[in-house]
C-alpha cells in the first residue's frame, strides 16, 4: 500500500489549514430552526465555493477541484482538525450522493441544471430510498411510478429521509413495473420536493433534533427527463449511489471521530475522579481508550487502503462496505465509551451536549446507508464469494 506524501502535498496541507482557519464559521449551527439550519449550511457551502473548495473530488469540467483521493483525505483531516461544522449537513447528500451519481450516470441536461447549483449551495438534496416496509431490504420498495405521457405519476411513502424538510430535490427510487419484484422494475428519478402532492413530516430523533422525515407522494407528476439511467433499471443506479456513500464520502466522518476521540482522551487526562486522581489513571479507562485509539488508527489505515486501490473512473466497488461497517460500529463503541467515562455527568446536556448527542446519534449509524447486517452480506457475497 502506497500513499506517499511529497513536498507538494505538504504545501497543499498548509494551504488547506490556513484557508480553513481563516474562513471556518465561528458561530455554532442553529438547532431545530429549519430555515436557519438550511441558511447556515448553504452559507458555509457558498463560502467554500467562493474560496475554490467546493466539490473537492468532482471533475474539473463539472466545477469541482478534481483533487486526488490523497488530497481529499488531507482536506478532511484538516477540516476535522479545524473543528469546522459537522461534515454531514443539509448540503452533504447533494455533494456526496446526488452530484457524483449525476456525474457518472446523468444526462448532460441534468448535469448542467443541478451540478453548479449543488456546488454553490443553492440546491439541497435528500434521498428517497427507504420505506416503512423497505429499509434494509431496499429491493422490496412499493412506491409506484406510473408513466403518463411525458411524466411519471408517483404515489407512495418514504421514511427516514434525512433533511427532506430542508431540501429542493430528491434522489427518488420508485417501482415502475408492478409485474416484477425485487431488483427489477425500479427507476431512479430526480424528484422535486416542492411539487404538488409532496408532503413532508419531520421526525424528532433521540437527540431532540429533526434530522429525518417521512415523505408522502399523492400523484406527484415528475417529468420523464428526470429519470437517471433507464426506466426499470434503477437498481444499478441506486447501488452506484450507495457505493459513493460507502466509499470516500466517509473520510469526513472518520476524521471527525479521530478528533473527538483525542478530545475524550484529553478529558480523561485533565479530569479527576472522586479520589482526586485523573480518570485515565483508572486501568480500565486507559485500556479502553487505548483500544479505541488503535481502532481509529486502523480505520484511518483502511481509508488509505481505499486510496491506494482506487484506479479512478466509475463508481466505487463493494470494498467500501468494509470501511462503512467498521466505522459505523466504531462510532457506536466510542460513543458508549464516552458515556462510561463521563458517568452521571454525561446526563448533563448543558456541559457535555456534544458527547451526549454523539452517543445518541451513533445508533443510527449502523442503520443509515445499509445496516451492519447488510454490509456484512455485501462483504461476504461480493468480496469473499460466500453463498447467499
Amino acid at each position: 500500500m502506497k500513499t506517499e506524501i511529497n513536498r507538494a502535498d505538504v504545501e497543499f496541507r498548509e494551504q488547506v489549514r490556513t484557508w480553513l482557519e481563516e474562513n471556518r464559521p465561528r458561530e455554532p449551527r442553529p438547532h431545530n430552526d429549519f430555515a436557519a439550519e438550511r441558511a447556515y449550511d448553504c452559507a458555509w457551502q457558498r463560502r467554500q465555493y467562493d474560496g475554490g473548495w467546493a466539490g473537492i473530488g468532482w471533475p474539473l469540467e463539472y466545477g469541482g477541484r478534481g483533487l486526488s483521493l490523497l488530497r481529499q483525505l488531507i482536506w478532511f483531516e484538516e477540516y476535522a482538525r479545524a473543528k469546522c461544522p459537522p461534515p454531514i449537513d443539509a448540503c452533504w447528500l447533494g455533494l456526496n450522493h446526488a452530484g457524483p451519481t449525476l456525474i457518472a450516470l446523468g444526462t448532460e441536461q441534468q448535469k448542467k441544471k443541478h451540478l453548479p447549483a449543488v456546488l454553490r449551495g443553492d440546491e439541497v438534496w435528500c434521498q428517497g430510498f427507504s420505506e416503512p416496509n423497505a429499509g434494509s431490504d431496499l429491493a422490496s420498495i412499493r412506491t409506484r411510478g406510473v408513466i403518463d405521457g411525458d411524466y411519471l405519476v408517483v404515489t407512495g411513502q418514504k421514511t427516514w429521509t434525512s433533511f427532506a424538510h430542508l431540501s429542493d430535490y430528491q434522489e427518488l427510487l420508485v417501482r415502475t413495473d408492478p409485474s416484477t419484484s425485487r431488483h427489477t422494475g425500479l427507476t431512479w428519478i430526480i424528484g422535486d420536493m416542492h411539487a404538488p402532492g409532496v408532503t413532508v413530516r419531520p421526525i424528532r430523533s433521540l437527540t431532540g433534533a429533526y434530522h429525518n422525515c417521512e415523505v408522502f407522494y399523492d400523484e406527484v407528476r415528475i417529468p420523464l427527463v428526470n429519470v437517471v439511467g433507464e426506466i426499470n433499471r434503477g437498481w444499478s443506479v441506486a447501488m452506484a449511489t450507495l457505493g459513493f456513500e460507502r466509499g470516500t464520502a466517509g473520510f469526513g466522518e472518520s476524521n471527525e471521530l479521530a478528533v473527538l476521540l483525542d478530545e475524550l482522551i484529553d478529558h480523561a487526562r485533565t479530569t479527576a475522579d472522586d479520589n482526586g486522581r485523573p480518570l485515565i489513571a483508572n486501568e480500565a479507562i486507559a485500556r479502553d481508550l487505548g483500544q479505541a485509539k488503535a481502532e481509529v488508527q486502523a480505520l484511518q489505515a483502511l481509508n488509505r487502503l481505499t486510496i491506494s486501490r482506487a484506479e479512478g473512473g466509475g463508481p466505487p466497488g463493494a470494498e467500501g462496505s468494509i470501511v462503512r461497517l467498521f466505522m459505523s460500529e466504531l462510532e457506536k463503541s466510542v460513543g458508549r465509551l464516552a458515556m462510561e467515562i463521563l458517568g452521571v455527568r454525561g446526563l448533563n446536556r448543558l456541559d457535555h451536549d456534544k458527547w451526549t448527542h454523539y452517543y445518541l446519534f451513533s445508533f443510527c449509524q449502523t442503520i443509515a446507508g445499509g445496516t451492519s447486517e447488510i454490509q456484512r452480506n455485501i462483504i461476504g457475497e461480493r468480496l469473499l464469494g460466500l453463498p447467499r
